[in-house]
């Protein structure tokens, strides 16, 4: 069995996006299905949470949905996976995903994709799991906001080593293989006994 044997991933489901987005999701899901990885998701049958379990699914990964009852007609879920979970709230879902997870991987998508994908980094900044996740950076698309992460920390509102917790790669065998490389970093207070 790998390490990070189970991989939950973040991602869009917007059936409207470019295309260069739809072939990395389809990319990650045969990636992590060549690898003998898990894929843990949202549930979905659309956009690139669709394409995504599709294609793992198609080359033989075990896929592993988790959708809100409240989602399962507007995220359209889907049918054809090695389990479905079909849970009651929100919080019930990331709570369950994180729980069957090795690592996190946010594609491109929207607020609820970053909404997700932050709450597992702020979990990991207050040292409640020591799981690496990381961020891959389809087409320069999260470029915008490694700069405003940037100038979080510039500012002091992020720390360095908190930081430095992501990875971020374009390329999702990179990203993988630097995740697999993950060593966890000891949590630091937020205030030093100078400034308590």
């Amino acid at each position: 069995m790998p390490f990070l044997h189970s991989l939950c991933v973040f991602c869009g489901s917007s059936p409207e996006v470019d295309d260069v987005f739809f072939t990395a999701a389809r990319e990650v899901g045969r990636l992590l299905a060549s690898q003998g990885r898990r894929l843990v998701y949202g549930g979905g049958r659309i956009g690139l949470m669709g394409a995504l379990a599709d294609a793992a699914a198609a080359a033989g990964g075990e896929v592993i949905g988790v959708i809100p009852r409240s989602l399962l007609e507007k995220e359209v879920g889907h049918q054809g996976l090695s389990r479905l979970h079909v849970v009651a709230s929100m919080h019930e879902r990331k709570a369950m995903m994180a729980e069957l997870s090795d690592g996190f991987i946010a594609l491109p998508g929207g607020i609820g994709t970053l909404e997700e994908f932050f709450e597992i980094w702020t979990w990991a900044q207050l040292g409640l799991h020591h799981k690496p996740f990381g961020l891959l950076n389809v087409a320069g698309f999260f470029d915008p906001l490694l700069t405003f992460l940037d100038e979080l920390a510039d500012r002091r509102f992020l720390r360095p080593e908190h930081r430095g917790m992501l990875y971020t790669r374009a390329v999702a065998s990179d990203l993988m293989q630097a995740m697999t490389e993950h060593r966890p970093i000891d949590v630091w207070k937020w205030l030093t006994s100078a400034e308590s």
